[in-house]
């Protein structure tokens, strides 16, 4: 699938909700296809007390719920249907699930792609490997 594709299934979420007087949903959505080709979608969830989290959390969790940990592409876009860049919390999360996914290819504007490994050039993990 290619990304063009990927962000328009994203839109297709980013709706802003008010849930309650505490809770708003929907102003980022996110997009997440596997190596197998499946996508996994999420929305934000903001809250009055900062207990909510990220549209990709929320695809996360979907695509860990159907057993899988590779991401081929991702790709968040905000209630107007403009790609964001994952922040770094995401960025982490989706690197922290399979080494794989250093090559994950993640949309950082709306024309502009490039791999997780890219967005995270120093990533701690690789000097858990180093000798002291």
């Amino acid at each position: 699938m290619n990304m063009k594709h990927l962000i328009e299934i994203a839109k297709k979420y980013a709706k802003p909700t008010v849930v309650s007087h505490y809770i708003e949903s929907g102003y980022v959505a996110a997009a997440l296809e596997t190596e197998n080709g499946e996508v996994y979608t999420g929305i934000s969830i903001d809250t009055a007390c900062s207990l909510g989290f990220c549209a990709e959390h929320g695809a996360v969790a979907e695509l860990l719920k159907a057993g899988g940990s590779v991401v081929k592409a991702m790709v968040a876009v905000d209630s107007t249907g403009n790609v964001v860049p994952p922040c770094g919390r995401c960025r982490e999360l989706v690197s922290q699930l399979s080494n794989k996914n250093k090559q994950t290819r993640v949309a950082v504007d709306n024309d502009t792609e490039m791999t997780l490994e890219q967005l995270m050039p120093f990533d701690w993990k690789a000097t858990q490997n180093r000798e002291s």
